[in-house]
């Protein structure tokens, strides 16, 4: 099962790299890392998505809390939170089919960023299955590169994780 931790840190150099550090020791693959600094500079939000069952999560949890700059740990679960990653596509496209990839990035909500004699760029932020929605309806015209960021994610409602 897919879990996404978030993360407030101190935000000073060699933190991430702590981070990673404990998942790597204990042989446990991140599938998204996101950074960024909050609304207080001197804390930093890290969300990370990985797989595992609940008891190696809630393991990473406590782990997490023994790092010197982290400062709070919270498992996002359910439906109780949004997240999105914003993702770059570079799809070939010759002019009899430029036609069809804009029609189909409408239909998704992306936005046509760049388009060149041969290729057209399309930018779109969502969540994950609606991301992968979007690249499998491009394949058959010849994704030529593809760049994701990592997943964000916030809480639901009022609730809001803070120093």
């Amino acid at each position: 099962m897919q879990y996404t931790l978030s993360v407030l840190v101190e935000n000073h150099a060699g933190v991430l790299s702590k981070i990673s550090g404990l998942f790597s020791r204990r042989g446990f693959n991140i599938d998204s890392l996101a950074v960024g600094v909050t609304s207080n500079p001197d804390v930093s939000r890290i969300t990370i998505v990985a797989n595992g069952d609940e008891y190696v999560v809630e393991q990473l949890e406590k782990q997490l809390n023994k790092v010197i700059p982290v400062i709070k740990v919270k498992c996002l679960t359910g439906g109780e939170f949004i997240s999105r990653e914003l993702i770059l596509i570079k799809v070939h496209c010759a002019a009899a089919k430029r036609v069809e990839i804009i029609k189909t990035a409408e239909i998704m909500q992306a936005k046509i960023v760049d388009v060149a004699p041969g290729c057209v760029t399309v930018e779109y932020c969502e969540c994950t299955n609606r991301i992968n929605t979007l690249i499998d309806l491009l394949r058959p015209y010849g994704i030529r590169e593809i760049v994701r960021t990592g997943t964000i994610a916030i809480d639901r409602g009022n609730t809001a994780l803070s120093v």
